[in-house]
Order: structure tokens, then C-alpha cells, then sequence
């Protein structure tokens, strides 16, 4: 395959994907494929390079090498912002909302981002009626409505882990990142987080990055492990939790030989 064929049907791709500081590799040829519609979670030890990943894939990083595909086009060279007006959404393992504002201006703020009309929002009147509407709708689908003009900093800490997840959908992603979506949720809380991503639409490709292993299991339809920077395996879930390399490197269980 030449550097600029594209294979179809992929929503995102990375290609021999590198990067290096000085003598340390994180990302080691990494080549990587997410299916559109994908359910598919990234996993691996502390270390194996998975934030490295992201943040290449979103453009936070360059790469030393390789090549990242949104769909058809080449985003190796492109900045962050163009990469999410291409539709590359993702959340962070800290929320990184505007606390002091309410739930509601949150969401709208990403949708008048999306619509080129954030300046508008500052305005009495203008195009952010409409935006308002979608983004409440929004909420309601995440079941925040109740809580849509509360500010940020007075939700419980698994709600705000939802508003986030309600602004990445507000910018309309092919393809969604969520970078360990459980993170600091009480575990009687998680479940809700899990129960908003099974009903994320299924047009939209999710990858999970995330370290809580029911999470990944119950969701994700494919799972690749990360060590080192590079791929050990892929596959369904089964395969992978029988996988005696997936044991010994990342559930930490020596093989008896």
C-alpha cells in the first residue's frame, strides 16, 4: 500500500505511527484501526503510552514519524482545531469544563463552536436560539436536563464527567475519545456512565481509554493492548482476557511454566 492510499471504511487510522523524546519511545510504529460505528477500547499497563497515543491522534502531539487519518483525509499535519471541525471530539481524564458556568452554557458554548456562532451567544439576539434548543435537547437524551442550569462546580463529580460527555457530543464527532470516563467516579456512580455511553449513537466511532476493566469489557466489542508503545494484541473480549501476554504484562499474573 502506498503512503497516500487511504483504506476505506475506517473512521480513524494511524499508520506506523512514532514518537520519540531523545532516547524515550512512546510511540513505537503503532499501526491502529477504528471502524466506524466502533466500540473499541485501548488498555495497557502504566507507562504503555496510551495518553501519548491520544494526544497525537488529536494532534496535542506531532509525531516523529507515521501518518493519522480522520476517514479519508491525511490530519498529520494539521492542528487540533482542524481536527475537531473534522469531527474528532474527545474527553479528558480531568474534566476540563468551564466550572463556574451552568450545565446549559457548557453545551451551548461547543455547539456555537461547531456552528461557527460562539461571538452571537454575546449578543441579545442572533442565531443562539436554536443552539440553545439543541444543546438542552441534548441534555435531556443524557438525562441532565433537570440539572441544566445548575453551575458545573455544584454537580457531583460523575454528573460533570457526564456534562462532558454531553459537550463532546455537542460538537457532533465522527469519532469520540473518552480518556478513562470513570476517572474519580464513585463506583455507585459509574454505572450511569456506563449506561450513557451504550447509548451513544451508533454512527459515532468510540475509542476508550480506560484502566476499569469491567467498563471495558462490558463495552467494547474490540480491545487492543498497548505496552511500550506498540501494539502486543487485538482483538474481542474473550480472546483477550484468555490471551496469556495480556495477563502477564498488564493483569500483572506470572505464566507457570
Amino acid at each position: 500500500m502506498s503512503a497516500d492510499e487511504v483504506t476505506t471504511g475506517a473512521a480513524l487510522e494511524t499508520r506506523g505511527l512514532r514518537k520519540s523524546f531523545d532516547a524515550l519511545t512512546v510511540a513505537d510504529g503503532i499501526d491502529f484501526r477504528l471502524e466506524q460505528g466502533a466500540r473499541h477500547a485501548l488498555i495497557g499497563p502504566n507507562g504503555a503510552g496510551k495518553t501519548s497515543f491520544v494526544n497525537l491522534v488529536t494532534g496535542a502531539l506531532r509525531p516523529s514519524g507515521g501518518s493519522i487519518h480522520i476517514g479519508e483525509r491525511d490530519v498529520t499535519g494539521l492542528s487540533q482545531s482542524a481536527r475537531v471541525k473534522l469531527g474528532l471530539a474527545r474527553t479528558f481524564q480531568i474534566n476540563a469544563l468551564f466550572r463556574r458556568l451552568c450545565v446549559l452554557e457548557n453545551v451551548t458554548l461547543a455547539i456555537a463552536e461547531r456552528e461557527g456562532v460562539a461571538g452571537e451567544l454575546l449578543r441579545p439576539a442572533g442565531r443562539h436560539r436554536a443552539v440553545i434548543e439543541e444543546a438542552y435537547s441534548l441534555l435531556e437524551t443524557l438525562g441532565l436536563a433537570d440539572q441544566a442550569l445548575e453551575p458545573v462546580n455544584a454537580l457531583a463529580y460523575g454528573r460533570q464527567r457526564l456534562v462532558e460527555i454531553a459537550v463532546a457530543l455537542g460538537l457532533a464527532p465522527k469519532v469520540l475519545l473518552l480518556d478513562e470516563p470513570a476517572a474519580g467516579v464513585p463506583s455507585g456512580e459509574s454505572g450511569i456512565i456506563i449506561s450513557v455511553i451504550e447509548k451513544l449513537p451508533a454512527d459515532v466511532a468510540v475509542l476508550i481509554i480506560e484502566h476499569d476493566m469491567e467498563l471495558v469489557f462490558r463495552l467494547a466489542r474490540t480491545i487492543t493492548v498497548l505496552v511500550q508503545g506498540s501494539v502486543l494484541v487485538e482483538g474481542p473480549p474473550a480472546a483477550i482476557a484468555n490471551d496469556p501476554r495480556v495477563r502477564e504484562v498488564y493483569l500483572g499474573e506470572r505464566q507457570h511454566r
